[in-house]
């Protein structure tokens, strides 16, 4: 497997492991798409802002091209699932239904806000659902790469790019660590495996805590 997919995969594995039980999961594109491959569980339902819950994988023989993500890709559908229109699915956002949002980000600063949507100079088709999903999903988890394509942290003390929402989320996974944010503050709960905590900070520009429980690896 290519390196860049077996980090991905990684983050979206240890992101997997934080879906227990009944809820409602909105999976954002990127890392987050992949999340759905690492769960056995069937009380987790996933949901996609486009209009449909009960997301499941779909065989390439079996692709239809009606029936796609919020990302455009094919996806199919599980036993029981409800489709709905757009207006319908931001309702159910915005009404507190979502019980986990898993996003990927350009940035997020030690606050826990992040910046998912644009780049200064290039055009754009605007901010679409992560604002909401900011907003009214219980649990925001991050997946992200610690470091960007030039090798700088995606962990910022200030975010450069605009911000999506002023809320701060409540958890950053990455191939390196896994930070919960508490009190707009990242603390360090948890380093991936073979990861020396001098890593870390080296490629770490945001100011965090060590908070790993004595034992952890």
């Amino acid at each position: 497997m290519h390196k860049k997919n077996q980090i991905q995969e990684l983050i979206a594995k240890r992101a997997a492991k934080e879906l227990r039980g009944s809820c409602v999961v909105n999976l954002g594109i990127g890392i987050p798409t992949l999340v759905a491959k690492f769960i056995e569980d069937e009380n987790v339902y996933f949901h996609t802002e486009n209009g449909l819950l009960g997301v499941a994988d779909v065989d390439e023989n079996q692709i239809d091209p009606n029936l796609v993500n919020a990302g455009k890709l094919p996806v199919g559908e599980t036993i029981g699932a409800s489709f709905f229109n757009s207006a319908e699915s931001f309702v159910m956002i915005r009404g507190g239904h979502v019980d986990v949002a898993i996003l990927g980000v350009l940035q997020v600063d030690q606050s826990g806000q992040i910046a998912n949507w644009a780049v200064p100079g290039k055009n754009i088709m605007g901010v679409g659902g992560a604002m909401d999903l900011l907003v009214g999903a219980k649990k925001v988890i991050v997946t992200t790469t610690h470091t960007s394509k030039d090798g700088k942290s995606k962990l910022l003390r200030k975010c450069h790019f605009p911000i999506t929402s002023t809320r701060s989320v409540d958890m950053i996974i990455t191939e390196l660590a896994v930070f919960k944010v508490e009190d707009k503050t990242l603390n360090l709960i948890e380093l991936m495996p073979g990861v020396k905590l001098e890593e870390v900070r080296e490629k770490t520009e945001a100011n965090f805590i060590v908070r790993i429980k004595e034992g952890a690896k």
